[in-house]
C-alpha cells in the first residue's frame, strides 16, 4: 500500500467521503484501484468475537472459537500492567491468525455505580489504575501489529437509556474522574483508534462533541489515531465529521457518504475536513495492512496456562479465618451450580466462544480433594427463587462433610450489556443457600462470581470468601490453585464493596431521568466518597488478603520541598515476613492537607506489584509528577497545584496505610474556584442529596431539562421507549416486551434509536421505513403504507444481513 497522503491526493470527493463509512458490519472499506485493502475489526476485549462466516446467524451466537481470558473487572484486580501486556500479546496473536486488524477494546469507563450492567467490561472506579492497566493491554496488542479501540469515550457509566441520555457532568469531574483513564492510555500507548460512546456529553452526542473529540483528545492529549463511532452511535454524520469523528460504523450503506458529499456541495462542510478524516482512515488501514501476517500460526491452547495465571493473580481473597489453603483431608462438599457450570464472562457484544471451559468440581478433584456435589439452586432467573429441595439436599451433604465450598454469584441474567441491575442483592436462592450451609457446617468457603459488587448478608458467618469475579475459561483451575495453596492469592479490589446499595454516592441519581443523568456527586465516586463522609464499607478499594504477611518500612522522599513543575521520587521497602512466597501490591496515595477547593481525603497516584520470596525484602521507587498534586481549575481551564503541604501515603489498601511522609509544594498563585458558600455540600462530601442550586454552582450553568419532551413529534433519534406515551407507541412497546426475550435482546429492541435500525440493518430497514414508523407513532396518515412498501426489499436483504452482522 502506498503512503496515505499520496493516495489521498488521487481520490475524488466521493471516494474520500466513502472511506469514512464502513464497508459492512465488521470491515473498513478498501479500494482495489488504489491498492487499499479492506481491514476487519472485531469485538473483544478479553477474547476475540469474530463472526464465523461458515454459519448463518448473528455473530453473538455464531463466532469462531477463541481463548477467553478473564474480563476487565477481574484483571483489574491483578494491579499488574505487565500481566495485561502479556494478555494483549496473546490476543494480538489471535487477531493475526484470524486476519483481524483492530480489536475493539479495552473499555475504561468509570464504575460510577455498582449497578451498571456492563461493569464487568470495565476496569475500576479509579482512573489512575484503569489508565495504567489499559495502557499495558494496548501496548501488548499493538506490539503484534494489531490495533485497539479505547472505549467508550466518554461518561458512559450506565446501560439504561445509553443511546439517548445526556450525561450532565461538571468539568472537574469530567477531567479528574471520567477522562483521566483515557488520557493515560492515549499518552502511554497511542491506541490506533478511540471509540465514541452512545450518550450525549453535556448536551452533545459523543460522536459530535468537539470539546471531547477535538479540543481534549487531539489538541490537548496529542492523539494520533482515528476516532470510530460505536456501532450505531452516529446521530448527524456531517456534524460528526466536523467535530472529530472519522469513521461511521457499521456501514450506513452509502447514506452517510451521500450526506457528506451534499454538505461539501452546499458549502456547509469544507472538503479539507473530509481530507483530514479520510487521511486518518487511510493511516489506520496502512498500519493494519503493514502489521498483517499471512497464514499466521497460533494455537489458543498454548495460552491456556496464561489464562489460568492471569485468573489466579486477579482473584481476591476477601476473608480467611485460617481455613485456606484447604487441607486435603476428609470429605469436601462442593455446592452450587457454578461449580460445574461456571459463570466466567459477561453477556453482550464481548461474549466469547471459548476453546474449552474448565469447571471447579473437576479441578478440585484433580487437585486431590475428595469431593461430592450438590446443585444448590436453579440457574435460571425465573426459577432461581429459594428452592427448599435443592437447599435441603445441599445442607444434608454439607452436614456430613469436613468442609463446604459454596459457589454462588450473579447469574448471566443479572448483568449484561444493554441493561442495568436494579439492586445489589444476589439471587435469593444463593443467599439462602449460604445461610443454611453455615448452620450445619462451620468450615464454609464461599466462592463468589460476578462482575460487580454485591451485598453479602452472610459475610460474618463464612469462614473464607474468595471473589473469583469472572475468570474466563481457565478460571476454575485458578480457583482450585488458590484453595489448595498452589497459588498464593494476590488480587486486590479495583473497586469498593459497599455495605449496601443505599450507601453508594449516586444512588439517587442513577440511572437518571428520562432525558438526562445528572452526575451530582461530582468527583466523589467509589472510595473518594466513602472516605470523605466516613462511611463504613464491606471491603475497601485496594484490599486483598494473602497467605503470607508483608511489612513496610523506610519511606524516603528525594526532596522535602518542591515546585509544582518538579517530580518527586518516593522510595520505601517491603518485606515478606511470612513463610510463603507471594506478590504484594504497594499503593501510593496523595492527600492535600488544606485546600481552597473541595478534594477527596486521598487519591491513588501510583502503585507497584512485586514478587517476594519468604523473608525477602525489596526497595520500591515510585515517581510522581505535578499531576499527582493537581486538580482541574475551572477558572483558568487547566490543571493547577495549590501551594501547601501534601501527605505521601503508602498502603496495602486505600484504608490500610502503612507509611507516610510530607512534602511542601510551591506553586504560582492563580485564581481559585471557591464553592464553600455556594456549594458547601461538596466540602463535606455528603453528596447523596445535592440541592439544585449547589449542583448548578459546580456545574457552572443551568441544569438542563431532565424530562423527555412529549410535546415534540417522534423522530428517528427516538426509540420505542420514548414513543411509549403515544397511542400506537404504547401498543408496539407492549408487543415488543411480550415477544422479545427479557434481557440483552429486549433492551436493544426497546432503546435503540430508529435511525440505527437503518445502519445496524445494513440498509435492510430503509430510511423510508424509518420515516414511516415515525409517522405511524405520531398518528399521521401514510406511515404504515411507507413501512409496507419497503418490506419486499427488506425480506430480500435479511439473508445477506444475517451473514454479515
Amino acid at each position: 500500500m502506498k503512503e496515505p497522503k499520496e493516495i489521498l491526493a488521487m481520490m475524488s470527493l466521493e471516494e474520500k467521503a466513502s472511506l469514512c463509512d464502513g464497508r459492512d458490519f465488521w470491515h473498513l472499506k478498501g479500494f482495489e484501484k488504489y491498492d487499499i485493502p479492506e481491514i476487519m475489526v472485531c469485538d473483544g476485549p478479553h477474547g476475540l468475537r469474530k463472526k464465523d462466516y461458515s454459519k448463518s446467524g448473528p455473530s453473538l451466537s455464531c463466532s469462531v472459537k477463541s481463548i477467553c481470558f478473564p474480563t476487565a473487572a477481574t484483571t483489574a484486580c491483578s494491579w499488574d500492567p505487565e500481566l495485561l501486556y502479556e494478555m494483549g500479546v496473546a490476543l494480538g496473536k489471535k487477531c493475526l491468525k484470524e486476519e483481524v486488524g483492530v480489536l475493539l477494546g479495552p473499555g475504561v469507563n468509570m464504575k460510577r455505580s455498582p449497578l451498571c450492567g456492563r461493569n464487568f467490561e470495565y476496569f475500576s472506579e479509579d482512573p489512575v489504575l484503569a489508565g495504567e492497566l489499559a495502557a499495558g493491554f494496548i501496548n501488548g496488542v499493538q506490539s503484534m501489529g494489531v490495533g485497539t479501540s479505547l472505549k467508550h469515550f466518554c461518561t458512559n457509566s450506565q446501560e439504561t437509556r445509553r443511546m439517548t441520555c445526556d450525561s450532565v457532568v461538571d468539568e472537574r469531574a469530567l477531567r479528574e474522574i471520567y477522562l483521566t483513564a483515557f488520557e493515560t492510555a492515549v499518552k502511554k500507548s497511542q491506541p490506533w483508534t478511540v471509540m465514541n460512546s452512545y450518550n450525549k456529553i453535556n448536551g452533545f452526542h459523543g460522536s459530535e462533541n468537539e470539546h471531547t473529540q477535538t479540543e481534549i483528545l487531539r489538541d490537548e492529549w496529542g492523539f494520533k489515531g482515528a476516532v470510530v463511532s460505536d456501532w450505531g452511535a452516529v446521530n448527524n454524520r456531517v456534524l460528526g465529521l466536523l467535530n472529530g469523528n472519522d469513521i461511521e460504523m457499521p456501514s450506513s450503506s452509502g447514506a452517510g457518504t451521500k450526506k457528506i458529499v451534499e454538505a461539501v456541495g452546499n458549502g456547509t462542510l469544507d472538503e479539507s475536513v473530509v481530507d483530514e478524516r479520510a487521511l486518518k482512515v487511510l493511516e489506520l488501514i496502512k498500519k493494519a495492512s503493514d502489521g498483517a501476517k499471512k497464514c499466521y500460526q497460533y494455537n489458543d491452547a498454548d495460552d491456556q496456562p496464561l489464562a489460568r495465571k492471569i485468573a489466579s493473580q486477579s482473584m481476591v481473597l476477601l476473608k480467611n479465618n485460617g481455613i485456606l489453603p484447604l487441607k486435603k483431608q476428609g470429605k469436601i462438599a462442593v455446592i452450587g451450580d457454578f461449580a460445574k457450570n461456571p459463570r466466567y464472562q459477561g453477556a453482550g457484544s464481548s461474549q466469547i466462544n471459548p476453546t474449552q471451559l474448565d469447571n471447579a468440581f473437576d479441578e478440585l478433584k484433580n487437585a486431590g480433594y475428595d469431593v461430592e456435589f450438590a446443585q444448590g439452586y436453579e440457574r435460571s432467573k425465573r426459577r432461581a427463587r429459594k428452592n427448599s429441595s435443592h437447599i435441603l439436599e445441599a445442607a444434608e451433604l454439607a452436614q456430613g462433610c469436613d468442609a463446604a465450598i459454596v459457589f454462588i454469584g450473579l447469574t448471566d441474567e443479572y448483568e449484561s450489556e444493554g441493561y442495568d441491575r436494579t439492586h445489589m442483592s444476589l439471587p435469593e436462592a444463593h443467599n439462602a443457600l449460604v445461610e443454611e450451609i453455615c448452620k450445619v457446617n462451620r468450615n464454609v468457603i464461599v466462592v463468589l462470581a460476578g462482575g460487580s459488587p454485591v451485598e453479602m448478608p452472610w459475610n460474618d458467618r463464612a469462614s473464607a470468601i474468595l471473589n473469583s469475579y469472572l475468570g474466563g475459561q481457565a478460571g476454575a483451575g485458578a480457583i482450585a490453585d488458590i484453595i489448595s495453596g498452589k497459588v498464593n492469592p494476590s488480587g486486590k479490589l479495583a473497586e469498593t464493596y459497599p455495605m449496601c446499595y443505599g450507601c453508594t454516592p449516586a444512588k439517587n441519581y442513577f440511572p437518571g431521568n428520562p432525558a438526562t443523568v445528572e452526575f451530582r456527586e461530582s468527583i466523589y465516586i467509589g472510595y473518594r466518597y466513602y472516605q470523605k463522609v466516613g462511611k463504613e464499607v464491606r471491603y475497601p478499594f485496594g484490599f486483598g488478603l494473602s497467605y503470607t504477611s508483608f511489612e513496610y518500612s523506610n519511606i524516603v522522599l528525594n526532596k522535602n520541598n518542591i515546585c509544582d513543575i518538579d517530580n518527586l521520587k518516593v522510595t520505601f521497602k517491603v518485606k515478606n515476613t511470612g513463610d510463603i512466597a507471594g506478590y504484594e501490591t504497594a499503593q501510593l496515595y496523595v492527600a492535600d492537607r488544606e485546600s481552597t477547593v473541595f478534594r477527596p481525603v486521598r487519591e491513588l497516584k501510583a502503585f507497584k506489584k512485586i514478587w517476594l520470596d519468604a523473608g525477602e525484602e525489596k526497595e520500591i521507587c515510585l515517581e510522581l509528577d505535578n499531576r499527582a498534586f493537581a486538580f482541574y481549575n475551572v477558572i483558568i481551564n487547566d490543571w493547577c497545584v495549590e501551594s501547601g503541604e501534601f501527605d505521601i501515603l503508602i498502603g496495602a489498601s486505600s484504608e490500610d496505610i502503612r507509611l507516610s511522609a510530607a512534602v511542601n509544594v510551591s506553586a504560582p498563585a492563580v485564581p481559585m474556584p471557591d464553592y464553600s458558600e455556594t456549594a458547601p455540600v461538596y466540602y463535606t462530601g455528603d453528596v447523596q442529596n445535592v440541592p439544585d442550586e449547589q449542583f448548578r454552582a459546580v456545574l457552572g450553568r443551568e441544569i438542563p431539562n431532565s424530562d423527555f419532551d412529549k410535546s415534540k413529534p417522534i423522530d428517528i433519534s427516538d426509540n420505542f421507549e420514548n414513543a411509549a406515551h403515544t397511542k400506537n407507541g404504547k401498543k408496539l412497546y407492549k408487543m415488543l416486551k411480550t415477544l422479545v426475550p427479557e434481557g440483552f435482546a429486549q433492551a436493544i429492541a426497546l432503546t435503540t434509536p430508529f435511525r440505527d435500525f437503518i445502519s445496524m440493518s445494513g440498509g435492510v430497514f430503509s430510511e423510508q421505513m424509518a420515516e414511516g414508523l415515525c409517522r405511524l407513532l405520531n398518528g399521521e396518515k401514510g406511515g404504515m403504507r411507507m413501512i409496507l412498501k419497503g418490506v419486499p426489499s427488506a425480506i430480500k436483504g435479511i439473508g445477506p444481513l444475517m451473514k454479515n452482522i
